[in-house]
């Protein structure tokens, strides 16, 4: 169907049959025809039963609201389609009300039990579109049904419901204030949602709300300073100006320390003799010199949030690059403002009004920081299709960047405005010339030279501002001037602007004394011309004259008697008023006051030099990036920037509370009950060592999931999103060094490597310690462990607690003292994979293979019928050895490399490389290392430590560790021998980005629940005769993606979990297979794009 209708009514001619003609003429009787008639196709289309005719309708009436024309006299034919079974038109159904919802109250009413059951629809859309008509709504009576569906909403799982539900929260508050407790409950909850794409709605909420509860940010702090970088754009600019009032209530100030330290730096050295000889008072100075002696140490907090925002001033939105730099312009510290600059200039090759608004932030940064910005000085040069606004502007920048060294650039490129043809810019460059005149000393006099010279102008305008600017000038030194000043006085015929012209007689009046003879002749010039002066021209003239009378009264009286006596009678007040003081005053009379004996005093006085200052100068007051910094007064709605506080507040608030997992020893009634290998009783308690590991991991700041206590135990994903954002900023010191990527390493050189070996040996002791097969005694040893593992380096613990997390735990316990005790010289044990440096020459051997008497003790609490397979408990990977570099092109040396699927002792995020190097070639290869690699954004490697020589035929293996960023984006980097250098590429499948979760059915069921609509995806397979036994599926499974084995009621579906390494999101992956062979694989993830890679592959390895 044609859509030219839906534009016919704005169109002269008939619209159609039965329609009256609009015509443009008045003449045409367009105006006097009835539209009684109007939209009847649309609303016939509307009532009819055909989807389609209704869908094309929808799309017209909302191409109409689009170009802005009125639709609401459909809105009863469009409210009754909201029923509609069509999703598509109801979806477009909501956009209409939406619009007119608030215009059309009672009719909308009516719907509200349509609206309701809206909120319950399965699509997300629906209820997303459902809620926002509802608030939309605005009559006072249905809050409390818009109140229960804002309850519900923030409990949906879809998180767009949610972002909406954080949208109606400020629209109810609008309509009803007193709603106000019931709403914070809301934004608390929602606050806690670790969905980036609800932060920023959610945060935007509590600014209309409740801005002054701080106290509910305390928790979220650190995991909104670790979302931040994926919010949108809208989001980031919120969260950002609401973190800057808040770091501003809860930190140090780095700039006021930092000045303390200055000013008592040489008091506190020199002063120790002083103190000691003061006696009882000495003990109380040294006390409050010693903390101006201390550095200053930022709170970790504090550097965590100047980290995470710093990327952002990359950001393609000008919006959040304000955002981020007025952020760093408030907390940073001195040395750290500098790396704005970069960002705001880049901003000023966008559109005008973007450049407007960042330069009257640049305008007030740099009368403060002007040395952050004089290395871009070039960027501020004006341009001649620069806006006048933007014009006068840059000017300002660059006379707040004038100094010694750059003034004689600057007066040159002033030299350049001065000709341009728009007069408010050039009046402004002679003003900016006169304000450096006035800051730098040294180029007074040639400035002031500069603007005689411009007196001899054809432009008036260009004159008249020379000559206030001259005028300021000179009132800084006058008696050398006294040639200008005579210059001067002959313009008075020929200037007409009244400022000018003021400006000169207030000049030879201030200054009679060194133009004795000019004055008079100019007084008497003014005083024929005073009755058709400006006001303020008159107001000097009776000044001058009166200065004249006073200095000069032999040939002024008469003149000054004469402007007088036709000032009295002037029709303006002002200056009668001022003509009968001052004739009262300098006219001696029998009986004049005290004051008249003093009116040299008052008219002559010496009066200081005024300083020009910059229209910015105050302006820091308001937060940058403001409406009313923007507009130099308090706009509606502004929070002012709170003052730093004398005192840091209490740090702990923001610290978030890990769960405490219940100990559990009775394992023999566990095998007593015969459950599943994997039950949901040791799901929920847990090991006491994996608990205790967890304990600790907490303590050192990393998510939970990353040791081995969440892998046997249930945990809740917002305590792994908070301990997470903890880690990050635990992890950011005070130092340069936290700015790098690796934070582990970082954390490691603050806590010294000096000993590592030594801490592994005895660590290793403690290992075989700490295995008893009783559960008190493990109890016991692993709490004894826990205080003495504070010694060892974070490192280390890490390392330990990965390892872990792939064995349970009564596997750990019943492993043979054989293994614990094996020779250096022989294979690497288990034991010895657990320290934090390996042996990376020597061959890395697999994992010791499980016990025959053990696998006989746990056949009966496998996964599946079959007996224990050893391979089943380290699934490895179906890609195998793959090839890295040909000994063709690598000259002999061969490369290969495997994905071990064992946790990177260096970084748990890191996936953790075998590669394999053999000599096939005649002569030794020396040197094999990893070179500088050049990798996209996100993606880093963990190099391999270098293999000093490999003698022919001889073969080693070392590990590196990549990450890759949960994509399946390539490793690219340079193998490098002495002699040459290999490019080499790495890419991993998609299933080498997760380590194996393993949970309980009804964790399993509960987090699947959470990650439907569109992270769910599902595909229907057919699988082949030779795929259809539980040993055969869960081995395709697991080999193909490193996921772990669900227990699952039923038996002819699967059930597998896993995590991302390095966003840790879930991978839940379901297998419900049929008994004819017809099976559905459905995928759960939040990145969307490994589980849709993820089907893609698992699909392939069971259909082979």
């Amino acid at each position: 169907m044609s859509a030219a209708p839906a534009y016919s009514e704005d169109k002269g001619g008939s619209a159609g049959p039965g329609e009256p003609e609009y015509g443009h003429d008045p003449a045409s009787g367009g105006i006097f025809s009835s539209d009684y008639k109007r939209h009847d196709d649309l609303k016939e289309m509307l009532d009819t039963n055909k989807d389609s005719l209704k869908l094309e309708a929808m799309k017209r009436i909302v191409a109409m609201i689009a170009r802005g024309k009125n639709a609401s006299d459909l809105f009863p034919a469009v409210v009754k389609n909201v029923a509609c079974k069509n999703i598509e038109v109801k979806k477009l159904v909501y956009v209409y009300l939406v619009r007119y919802a608030e215009e059309q109250q009672d009719l909308a009413l009516l719907s509200i039990s349509t609206f309701q059951r809206g909120l319950k629809d399965p699509n997300q859309l629906i209820r997303a579109s459902a809620l926002r008509v509802l608030s939309s709504i605005r009559v006072p009576i249905i809050v409390p049904i818009m109140m229960l569906a804002i309850k519900e909403a923030a409990s949906d799982m879809s998180p767009y419901v949610r972002k909406t539900a954080a949208h109606a929260i400020p629209k109810l508050y609008s309509l009803d204030s007193d709603q106000k407790d019931q709403l914070i409950e809301v934004i608390e909850k929602l606050l806690a949602d670790k969905t980036t794409l609800v932060a920023g709605s959610v945060v935007m909420a509590f600014e209309e709300v409740c801005p002054e509860r701080i106290d509910l940010i305390h928790k979220n702090y650190r995991k909104l300073c670790n979302l931040l970088i994926d919010v949108e754009e809208w989001g980031q600019v919120v969260i950002i100006s609401m973190l800057t009032r808040y770091a501003r209530t809860q930190f140090l100030s780095p700039t006021q320390n930092e000045s303390l330290l200055e000013e008592n730096a040489e008091k506190a050295f020199y002063g120790s003799e002083e103190d000691e000889a003061k006696g009882a008072g000495s003990e109380e100075t040294a006390a409050a010199a010693l903390p101006a002696r201390k550095p200053y140490i930022m709170d970790p907090d504090h550097r965590l949030l100047l980290r995470n925002t710093k990327p952002l001033l990359q950001s393609r939105s000008a919006a959040v690059v304000m955002a981020v730099a007025q952020l760093y312009f408030h907390l940073a510290p001195k040395a750290e403002v500098g790396v704005i600059a970069k960002a705001l200039v880049r901003l000023l090759r966008s559109h005008s009004e973007v450049q407007y608004v960042v330069l009257q932030n640049v305008a007030t940064m740099s009368i403060k920081r002007r040395g952050m910005f004089e290395p871009y000085l070039k960027s501020f040069y004006i341009r001649s299709t620069d806006p006048t606004q933007i014009k006068i502007l840059k000017l300002e920048v660059l006379t707040n960047l004038a100094n010694e060294t750059n003034i004689p650039t600057v007066l040159r490129e002033f030299q350049t405005y001065i000709r341009s043809m728009d007069k408010d810019f050039v009046a402004a460059t002679i003003q900016a010339i006169g304000r450096c005149a006035t800051n730098i000393g040294r180029v007074r006099d040639t400035c002031l030279n500069g603007l005689v010279q411009l007196l001899s102008n054809r432009d008036e305008l260009v004159v008249a501002e020379s000559v206030v600017v001259i005028k300021k000038l000179l009132q800084m030194q006058p008696a050398q001037h006294g040639e200008i000043i005579k210059h001067l006085a002959k313009l008075t015929d020929n200037i007409q602007v009244p400022m000018a012209r003021a400006s000169i007689l207030w000049l030879i009046g201030e200054y009679c004394e060194h133009v004795p003879r000019i004055a008079p002749d100019v007084l008497r010039k003014m005083a024929k011309s005073f009755t058709a002066e400006e006001d303020i021209v008159k107001l000097q003239v009776i000044n001058l004259a009166a200065k004249l009378y006073l200095t000069n009264s032999k040939q002024t009286k008469l003149l000054t008697q004469y402007v007088l006596s036709l000032a009295k009678y002037d029709q303006n007040y002002d200056i009668r008023d001022r003509a009968r003081f001052t004739r009262q005053l300098i006219v001696p009379s029998e009986q004049g006051g005290a004051l008249s004996r003093h009116a040299k005093k008052l008219f002559l006085a010496p009066k200081p030099a005024p300083v020009l200052e910059s229209s910015f100068k105050d302006r820091d007051h308001f937060q940058l990036g403001s409406l009313s910094h923007l507009l130099n007064a308090k706009a509606t709605g502004y929070q002012e920037l709170p003052d730093w506080p004398e005192e840091a507040p209490d740090p702990s608030v923001r610290n978030v509370e890990v769960p405490e997992w219940t100990k559990c020893s009775n394992r023999e009634k566990r095998k007593e009950k015969e459950k599943p290998f994997y039950s949901d009783s040791e799901g929920e308690s847990g090991p006491t060592e994996s608990a205790d590991s967890g304990k600790q991991m907490a303590e050192l700041g990393r998510p939970a999931y990353e040791g081995g206590g969440s892998y046997y135990s249930s945990t809740d994903p917002e305590s792994e999103s908070e301990s997470d954002s903890k880690s990050s900023s635990e992890s950011g010191s005070g130092e340069s060094s936290s700015e790098s990527d690796n934070e582990d390493q970082d954390e490691d050189e603050e806590k010294g490597r000096g000993s590592e070996s030594e801490q592994s040996e005895e660590d290793g002791k403690r290992k075989t310690k700490k295995k008893v097969p009783e559960g008190k005694g493990e109890a016991s040893s692993s709490d004894e462990d826990s205080d003495s593992s504070s010694s060892t380096s974070e490192s280390e613990m890490t390392s330990e607690s990965e390892e872990e997390q792939l064995e349970p735990a009564s596997w750990r316990r019943k492993t043979p003292p054989s293994s614990k005790r094996a020779p250096a010289t022989k294979e690497i044990s288990l034991l010895d994979l657990e320290d934090f440096t390996p042996p990376s020459v020597q061959p890395v051997s697999p994992p010791a293979i499980v016990s025959t008497s053990l696998a006989a003790d746990l056949e009966g609490l496998t996964l599946t019928d079959s007996t224990l397979v050893p391979s089943l408990l380290s699934p490895v990977s179906r890609v195998g050895r793959q090839e890295l570099l040909h000994r063709v092109a690598g000259e002999g040396l061969v490369v290969d490399y495997t994905f071990s699927r064992q946790p990177f002792s260096g970084d748990p995020h890191m996936v953790s490389v075998h590669i394999h190097f053999s000599n096939s070639s005649d002569t030794p290869i020396k040197g094999l290392h990893v070179g500088t690699p050049k990798l996209p954004a996100g993606i880093s490697i963990q190099e391999f430590p270098e293999i000093e020589s490999l003698a022919p035929g001889e073969s080693a293996t070392a590990v590196m560790g990549i990450n890759f960023c949960d994509s399946t984006q390539a490793a690219n980097f340079q193998l490098c021998t002495q002699t040459r250098q290999f490019y080499v590429s790495i890419q991993p499948p998609v299933g080498e980005l997760m380590a194996p979760v393993f949970m309980s059915e009804n964790e399993f069921k509960k987090e699947q629940g959470k990650l439907m609509g569109m992270n769910e995806i599902t595909e229907k397979l057919m699988l082949p005769d030779t795929c259809r036994s539980d040993h055969v599926v869960v081995q395709k499974v697991t080999a193909t993606a490193n996921l772990g084995r669900v227990p699952c009621g039923t038996s002819d579906e699967y059930r597998f979990a896993g995590r991302t390494l390095t966003s840790g999101s879930l991978v839940l992956l379901t297998l419900d297979a049929r008994p004819a062979g017809a099976a559905q694989l459905t995928v759960n993830s939040e990145k969307m794009v490994i589980g849709t890679m993820l089907v893609k592959d698992v699909i392939q390895a069971l259909t082979q």
